[in-house]
């Protein structure tokens, strides 16, 4: 049976296409979304604002395209780690998390991730391909909580950036009064700094921005992080001080602290310096520590005082909470775990 197209993914201008292929008018555009983006359709049967046989039309090559998690792990702080089908022969992950009035969805944007970062499980598998628009979007529809959802954030596998036209038709899907009409303010992109894409980003929606750091000097970011030899931090904070990150959305940093590594008093001046000038926050994250790495987490005695002296130098710093550390935390363990427990086809 050939395969349909799932409609789920498409934005305002992909629909009118849709319709216009069906033979069906325009207005009909408007009347899918709707029930794809706000009442949440589950099929095409649902779609009653369309003539019976418009929805024939419909479903002779199309459907929703709903897919639910594979799998699913539960921490005991509330946490759920969803498992979702990938690409390439992997699958990815998204994971839910609950903070008092406030319910993230992590989402990823690829199976695996090209930038090869030490400290990172998901760069670890490999690059296996770029998830559609679709895919991602079924990762915020499929989940119980879908709902209740309040923010969400691209941090989870792959480089949001490196994906960048299905991570923007999410965007407008999530944003677009026509869809799930989201403040931006309510969505995140993180990002190592590819600077064609992050300026494209950055003009063309309003979501918050976070920067992966995880050193000031450039020598040791690069040895944790590939992308410093081609992408600079400096060049990317140069990029930065041109937009407005005061009136329209937040600038944050992402600072994951190693035991020995980044955690002293000179890693936390270099950084103050860095960032100075900047209206922004610096995210000191807890290291979740990863099979066959050598890299430790940091104490919370001492991620306090880092933490304490930026705020001293005029860098706004927090910690954010840890999370799930019972359900294997760190991005890509538990796709890597079950990519492990599979048989291999070819004995």
């Amino acid at each position: 049976m050939e395969k349909k197209t799932p409609l789920i993914g498409l934005t305002l201008e992909g629909l009118r296409r849709v319709v216009t292929d069906c033979g069906l008018p325009l207005f009909a555009a408007k009347q899918i979304a709707r029930r794809l983006y706000v009442n949440r359709a589950t099929s095409i049967a649902e779609m009653t604002e369309l003539s019976k046989q418009a929805r024939k039309r419909l479903e002779e090559n199309y459907e929703v395209g709903l897919t639910p998690p594979l799998a699913e792990a539960r921490s005991n702080d509330g946490t759920v780690k969803y498992l979702f089908p990938g690409v390439g022969d992997r699958n990815v992950e998204s994971v839910y998390i609950p903070d008092g009035e406030r319910a993230t969805l992590c989402v990823s944007s690829q199976a695996g991730c090209k930038m090869n970062c030490s400290f990172c499980m998901t760069g670890r598998q490999g690059f296996h391909g770029n998830l559609s628009a679709a895919d991602i979007i079924n990762q915020i529809l499929s989940i119980p909580e879908s709902e209740s959802l309040t923010n969400l954030v691209f941090m989870g596998m792959g480089e949001p950036l490196d994906n960048l036209r299905p991570v923007l038709d999410a965007i407008e899907i999530l944003t677009a009064p026509w869809g799930m009409a989201w403040s931006p303010k309510r969505i995140t992109v993180s990002s190592i700094g590819k600077l064609r894409e992050l300026k494209t980003i950055v003009e063309t929606t309003k979501v918050h921005i976070a920067i992966s750091l995880h050193s000031p000097y450039p020598s040791e970011r690069a040895s944790l992080m590939p992308v410093e030899k081609g992408m600079s931090i400096k060049e990317v904070l140069a990029l930065l001080r041109n937009y407005d990150f005061v009136h329209q959305r937040r600038l944050s940093f992402e600072y994951i602290m190693f035991r020995g590594i980044n955690d002293d008093a000179r890693h936390c001046r270099e950084l103050a310096k860095l960032l100075r000038g900047f209206d922004c926050r610096v995210n000191l994250i807890r290291f979740h520590a990863i099979p066959d790495s050598d890299l430790q987490p940091c104490s919370m005695a001492q991620m306090e005082r880092f933490r304490d002296q930026l705020n001293e130098d005029g860098i706004t710093a927090t910690i954010r909470a840890s999370r799930g550390e019972d359900i294997m935390a760190a991005c890509g363990m538990l796709a890597g775990q079950q990519k492990q427990q599979q048989p291999d086809d070819r004995q």
